[in-house]
């Protein structure tokens, strides 16, 4: 009986917690997006170069998926709006070194950093609008489409930037991270699947999980 009663605190736990996140002010809402701009600087922090290309592997990525899941689709794409925005400025969080608006101009990563605004935004909208996108093989489908915009910014930032040949920005900005970023859509979509209710909160337009 103690089970069935933590398992039921634990569903309406995850119930209350999206259904206060949807009917939040927008100010309460712009601060939850700040912290998961925050949380983004954090993970960035955690970042390995490799000898072969200048996109270093970082824990950003985990934090942007999330935060379409956390925030919902516009906060989250927010969120890392005012992450670019804060870095630009000359918060030194971005996973190279170079704080600034001269970094979207000289720094191969500039790209994705793009690609970190897009993609919570369809995570986010697919999440919030169908119960069905809320197991974890929905989710982690929708992450890997959110790793895909990352990828597809990241390779036009490498062309523009670095002068690349798409075949040269596929061999350095994609094909080495493939393994490492499903790993990242499969840690964070184990995590969403966990917090998400299979309960509608906002309208749903299925109403069946």
């Amino acid at each position: 009986m103690r089970s069935v009663a933590l398992l039921n605190r634990y569903t309406e736990a995850k119930y209350t917690f999206f259904r206060w996140r949807y009917s939040l002010t927008l100010v309460n809402k712009f601060a939850l997006a700040l912290t998961m701009a925050f949380l983004t600087g954090l993970l960035a922090q955690i970042r390995i170069y490799l000898p072969f290309t200048p996109v270093p592997v970082t824990g950003q990525v985990f934090a942007v998926l999330l935060s379409g899941v956390i925030c919902g689709g516009i906060f989250g794409s927010l969120s890392q709006l005012i992450y670019v925005g804060l870095g630009t400025i000359g918060f030194s969080w971005f996973a190279t070194r170079t704080p600034g608006c001269i970094y979207f101009f000289t720094s191969p990563t500039a790209g994705y950093l793009i690609g970190f605004i897009l993609a919570p935004l369809l995570i986010g909208r697919y999440t919030d609008r169908y119960i069905s996108a809320r197991t974890f093989f929905s989710q982690i489908k929708l992450m890997m489409l959110g790793v895909g915009i990352i990828y597809i910014s990241g390779a036009v930032g490498l062309m523009l930037v670095m002068k690349f040949t798409f075949w040269q920005a596929l061999l350095k900005g994609v094909l080495p991270f493939i393994v490492v970023d499903f790993i990242k859509a499969a840690v964070t979509a184990s995590v969403s699947s966990v917090i998400l209710p299979r309960a509608s909160y906002n309208g749903e337009i299925d109403k069946r999980a």
